[in-house]
């Protein structure tokens, strides 16, 4: 479930609290459901048990997910983060590009710089929803 990149300067708990916020934001992850103990991703992941206390206190903190003594981690069960229903219309493009980013070289950290500056385009925000005409 969680990937490192040690090379990506992003700080280890960083990463694993960025990735169940988007398991969760994608449906991934759903309310009620446990995530892996310390333990496990301590062995799994090869980290300090720390860094994963750090992450999950830092998912708690945020309402994403509740810690229950001696049983485990969950997510919540009204998480902040609602789940995205991405349509296969605007994901599949998306996909493909991104392994055409891939083929061509470019690093994930690359990608998503690309990608925040495609958001930060003029334009990038404006409201998709006006007619041909320009009447909204």
């Amino acid at each position: 479930m969680f990937r490192l990149d040690a090379g990506s300067g992003v700080p280890i708990y960083r990463q694993l609290v960025q990735q169940v916020r988007q398991e969760v934001m994608l449906g991934r992850l759903k309310p009620g459901e446990q995530l892996p103990t310390v333990k496990e991703l301590v062995e799994v992941l090869a980290v300090n048990p720390n860094t994963v206390v750090k992450a999950y206190g830092e998912l708690e903190h945020a309402g994403i997910v509740v810690r229950r003594q001696g049983v485990g981690t969950f997510v919540a069960s009204a998480p902040p983060t609602s789940p995205l229903d991405a349509p296969p219309a605007l994901l599949t493009p998306l996909v493909r590009w991104v392994r055409r980013a891939r083929q061509q070289g470019l690093s994930a950290e690359q990608i998503r710089a690309l990608v925040a500056v495609a958001l930060d385009e003029p334009g990038a925000g404006e409201d998709v929803h006006r007619s041909a005409g320009g009447a909204a």
